[in-house]
């Protein structure tokens, strides 16, 4: 919002100093999609209720039409979600029960004794990701139904629809429920636990918000937005807007089109767009326009360091001390693993090394291999490369479960001498590890690594990787695009 907004104020300076000179139009290619993946512009005809449409090259997910109501179905799930979120806020999670001395816990003391601890930072992130979050998202898909059920969509919509994508991920209800047990698992040898209706209650509000998400059918949403008649594009000009099919016999030029990251839509401009300027405001959703990520593999590759150096850290480090009549026993979060296996609980401990082991280190690696290959331009494996990024995607929030587990623990066991838990600093260095990789991964753009290999036509390869060509890390061949790779082709 800022960014857009200090544009603004300098366009409406620069125009106040001298009137912008006539520009030409901006079509918008319809029928045609950009794989947010490997950045191949396709053909793609409109959908019918339960179909999916792919990409030829990367198998990367174009459109997907619901068969469920456009508006009811996630709606009433949504209402669900809204009551299951309000009833959860004032419900007890746990009971636990030593020698007389009862604790309780909610969704809200975790991060509450985190902060009296020390660790404030990490009980902002807990809170945050259990807490706030949920609701929030919870409240921006009521607003994006109601906005949608409208005949004419309002101007807000698509821009709550943006928040909403960029927000869902951050509410992890889902993973806060597995940290539930895994700290049920470590309770129920040290005393008397009960699973409150809180439990339940999380569990039922993981499955409402999951419907929710698979019903919403938003190819639907997008086609009911009315598009502007006229653009201001990055200097401040109107370019009037008109309306071109994919199947037309000439089709513009790849280095003249862009999509919108948020919305889809595909335009051509009448000039060579650049790699990361900023082309305007999209005519359907009002989201800037840049045909790539600004900076991502600087952006990554430094975030990428990061979550390395504090990788060390976290798996050395002690992440929670417990203490049983007196005697205290640290733990780390291998230890932790271990201790579940000898426990007999083999699924679950295999879960949490998934989780806590295995995901962080594949995200490193494989985004130094993409990070590393985009940089050089390697040209093989792109495909397999491009379905590990949609991996590590989708499951890097994962790793938050031994987060959530010692919120719990450190909320719930308060017996002075008898039992008490307490949070390390490998719990600090870890919460670092799993954040820092997510933002990681969202700063990359995939389809860098296909412009860098020369598959997207004469599209330019990242920056960075332009400035390593110089310095003799890449060769390019005098003609390196194949004329398929020209065209737009059919998904």
């Amino acid at each position: 919002m800022s960014d857009r907004f200090h544009k603004r104020l300098w366009r409406n300076a620069v125009t106040m100093a001298s009137p912008a000179p006539s520009t030409p139009t901006l079509q918008i290619v319809e029928g045609l999609r950009e794989c947010p993946c490997c950045g191949l512009f396709q053909t793609v005809p409109r959908l019918k209720p339960g179909h999916v449409a792919y990409c030829t090259r990367c198998d990367a997910q174009l459109a997907r039409r619901r068969r469920t109501a456009p508006i009811a179905a996630p709606a009433a799930f949504c209402i669900a979600s809204a009551a299951l979120y309000l009833a959860l806020l004032l419900t007890q999670l746990l009971t636990i029960n030593v020698h007389g001395r009862v604790n309780t816990v909610t969704i809200l003391t975790g991060p509450i004794e985190l902060a009296r601890e020390g660790f404030g930072e990490i009980g902002l992130i807990v809170g945050l990701t259990t807490l706030v979050m949920p609701g929030v998202v919870i409240a921006l898909m009521g607003a994006i139904l109601f906005g949608a059920s409208k005949r004419h969509m309002p101007d807000w919509t698509p821009r709550l629809m943006s928040w909403y994508e960029r927000l869902r991920e951050w509410s992890m209800i889902e993973v806060y429920i597995l940290g539930v047990f895994v700290a049920y698992t470590k309770l129920i040898d040290l005393a008397i636990v009960d699973l409150q209706a809180g439990v339940f209650l999380i569990a039922a509000l993981m499955i409402t918000m999951a419907a929710t998400d698979s019903t919403l059918d938003v190819e639907r949403v997008w086609h009911n937005r009315d598009i502007r008649e006229e653009m201001e594009d990055g200097q401040g000009r109107k370019l009037p807007v008109e309306h071109v099919t994919a199947t037309d016999e000439t089709m513009p030029s790849v280095t003249h089109m862009l999509s919108c990251h948020a919305c889809g839509l595909v335009m051509a401009f009448d000039h060579v767009v650049p790699r990361e300027a900023d082309m305007g405001d999209c005519p359907r959703c009002h989201q800037i326009l840049r045909r790539r990520k600004t900076k991502s593999l600087t952006n990554a590759a430094a975030l990428l360091v990061a979550g390395i150096i504090c990788y060390i850290p976290a798996n050395l480090l002690p992440v929670m001390t417990y203490t049983k009549m007196g005697q205290p026993d640290t733990s780390t979060i291998i230890h932790g693993v271990i201790e579940l296996w000898q426990s007999g609980l083999v699924p679950l401990a295999l879960l949490v090394l998934f989780a806590s082991i295995t995901v962080p280190v594949l995200k490193i690696i494989s985004l130094a291999v993409m990070v590393l290959g985009t940089w050089f331009g390697q040209k093989r494996g792109l495909r397999p490369l491009t379905k590990l990024y949609r991996i590590i995607d989708i499951i890097g929030r994962w790793s938050m479960i031994d987060v959530f587990m010692i919120s719990i623990l450190v909320a719930i066991v308060h017996f002075n001498f008898l039992a008490n838990v307490l949070a390390d600093p490998g719990v600090v260095f870890f919460t670092i590890v799993v954040i820092v990789t997510i933002f990681a991964v969202h700063c990359f753009d995939p389809r860098s690594m296909w412009d860098a290999a020369g598959q997207n036509g004469p599209v330019d390869a990242p920056l960075e990787a332009q400035d390593n060509s110089e310095a003799g890390g890449i060769s390019r061949p005098s003609h390196p695009f194949p004329p398929h790779d020209m065209e737009p082709e059919r998904a």
